[in-house]
This record gives structure tokens, C-alpha cells and sequence, in this order.
């Protein structure tokens, strides 16, 4: 697998097209992260992080609308590529959906969103968009 950030998304997506309320995918450092960020702007439902191996694995519960059956994740969609990496300044910061959605960005300070990115005047590798 060349990018695992890529097949994480992808899982989510899939799980969302089947309906799953539970998905689970291979741990790593920045989709715990990833994972940590989607939970705090209610995206998802919650998480857990499982410790079996040695890479481990992250339990997902995803959100949906109890009337409409609807997930709270409209589109998962990656930006920046192994091949194509896409680095923004804060000046150039993206806004994702006019400021509904979220970027996820890869700092020097860490992983964070857009918003809070801005704030802190930082720059850094779009991972991707949520909305």
C-alpha cells in the first residue's frame, strides 16, 4: 500500500455507502489524528484505539441522523497525494464548502483544521476536506 492515508479515507467512505456503524482500519500515528479531529468537529461518533499487534487498530462508530438515516460525513475527499504533495501558507489557507467543511492540515505544530490553523499563522500539507 503506497498511501495508507488514502485507504483510510476510503474505508470510511465505504462504510458509509454500506451503511456500517462500525468500521475498523490500521492504526498509525496521523490517522489517529485524523481520527481525534473528525471526533471533536462531530463527524463521527466516537473511537477507540485498539492495541493488538504491533500496529494496532482504531474502532470508528459512525454518526448518522436517527431520522433520515443521513451520515454526518457528506465527503471525505484527499488533496494532497505521495505524488503530488499540496502545501498551503496561511494566507492561501483553503476554505472548504464557503467555511462549513473542514481541511485537515499537517503542521509543524501537528495535525489541525484550517480554522485553527489560521489562527495560529501555519502554514502546511493539505491532508483533506470533510463536509
Amino acid at each position: 500500500m503506497t498511501d495508507p492515508i488514502a485507504d483510510y479515507l476510503t474505508r470510511l467512505r465505504n462504510a458509509i455507502k454500506a451503511g456500517h456503524r462500525v468500521v475498523e482500519v490500521p492504526a498509525s500515528n496521523l490517522k489517529k489524528e485524523i481520527t481525534r479531529i473528525l471526533f471533536e468537529k462531530g463527524y463521527i461518533l466516537s473511537y477507540k484505539f485498539v492495541e493488538d499487534g504491533p500496529q494496532g487498530t482504531i474502532k470508528i462508530a459512525l454518526k448518522y441522523d436517527p431520522v433520515n438515516k443521513v451520515n454526518a460525513i457528506k465527503k471525505l475527499q484527499r488533496v494532497s497525494t505521495p505524488g503530488i504533495r499540496q502545501y498551503v501558507g496561511y494566507r492561501e489557507m483553503p476554505r472548504v464548502l464557503n467555511g462549513l467543511g473542514i481541511a485537515i492540515l499537517s503542521t509543524s505544530k501537528g495535525v489541525m483544521t484550517n480554522k485553527e490553523a489560521l489562527g495560529l499563522k501555519l502554514g502546511g500539507e493539505v491532508i483533506c476536506y470533510v463536509y
